[in-house]
């Protein structure tokens, strides 16, 4: 259950850089409540307790909120797949520690979906407006983005011969189709259902077919 939260008091003034962040907050907030269509640029100024004129300063529109606080929920993905990776032990054999950090990076990914349902949509909806350079935040502490941290996951795989370097362009739309239909089946999809148990299970079998099928 959603603990209920009190609005803040109107403020006058902000130090430099914080009515930014704290409209930013507020669109995480909305988003991980209810994934895109929640960030709303009048909702997250009343949050942030100001009137909306003051925050046109900082986000000119409702579209390049939405586009910050994407790039804030694929930031936190990154940052999710880079735990999990750190957790990976050497086992001594540089092929399976290379198929260990693949199967790390797509359980992070579902997991993510499931834990964070909300982030994990807007951090992939469609925003056509804004080009993506105009936020670049979008990487964990590697400076890596989730989709280049897959990347050099595969990179790994070709690297100590599990992967053919011959399949190794495009793998990344592959390997990333399949887990991200699994993370929307669950989230979305007719699998939201099943038991914690069960998608893990599944989860498991999928990313065995994925390492199999590249």
């Amino acid at each position: 259950m959603r603990t209920a939260k009190i609005s803040p008091p109107t403020r006058s003034t902000y130090r430099h850089g914080d009515l930014r962040r704290a409209l930013l907050d507020a669109g995480i907030e909305l988003a991980r409540g209810g994934g895109p269509d929640a960030v709303v640029l009048r909702e997250a100024t009343r949050r942030a307790g100001v009137v909306p004129n003051a925050a046109y300063r900082h986000f000119a529109s409702r579209q390049e909120l939405l586009q910050a606080v994407r790039a804030a929920a694929l930031s936190a993905l990154a940052v999710a797949m880079e735990t999990k990776l750190a957790g990976q032990r050497s086992t001594g054999n540089p092929a399976d520690l290379a198929r260990a950090r693949l199967r790390a990076i797509g359980a992070a990914y579902l997991r993510f979906g499931q834990r964070e349902p909300g982030l994990f949509r807007t951090a992939f909806a469609a925003a056509d407006d804004l080009p993506d350079a105009v936020y670049q935040d979008k990487a964990g502490e590697s400076g890596l983005d989730p989709f280049q941290l897959l990347g050099a996951a595969l990179d790994g795989l070709v690297e100590t011969g599990v992967l053919p370097r011959a399949r190794r362009p495009g793998a990344e739309y592959l390997a990333w189709s399949a887990v991200h239909g699994l993370a929307m089946l669950v989230i979305d999809g007719p699998l939201h259902r099943l038991a914690r148990a069960q998608v893990r299970e599944i989860g498991e079998r999928l990313l065995d077919m994925v390492e199999k099928g590249l």
